[in-house]
């Protein structure tokens, strides 16, 4: 297997486990297993990070373009 579908791979299972400890944290009621979860939902997001870096800097992974001033106005209004 290539290394770039490798890298997409690995990209696409550590955002689903990060998806997936988002849906378990707010469903439990135990404390220590929550911040368990959040420090492994954590680890996860680091690992993204940093493999999306490589995978961005080897031209494996186009991130979104960045967001307009406007854009960002727009969706705080929302929430406010």
């Amino acid at each position: 297997m290539q290394e770039k579908y490798m890298v997409i791979d690995s990209l696409e299972g550590i955002n689903s486990e990060i998806e997936k400890f988002g849906n378990m944290i707010p469903q439990t009621e135990n404390k220590e297993l929550k911040q368990t979860l959040k420090e492994m939902r954590n680890k996860c997001e680091m690992s993204q990070e940093q493999l999306a870096q490589i995978a961005t800097a080897k031209n494996y992974y186009v991130p979104a373009a960045q967001a307009s001033e406007q854009e960002i106005q727009s969706v705080k209004s929302i929430f406010q």
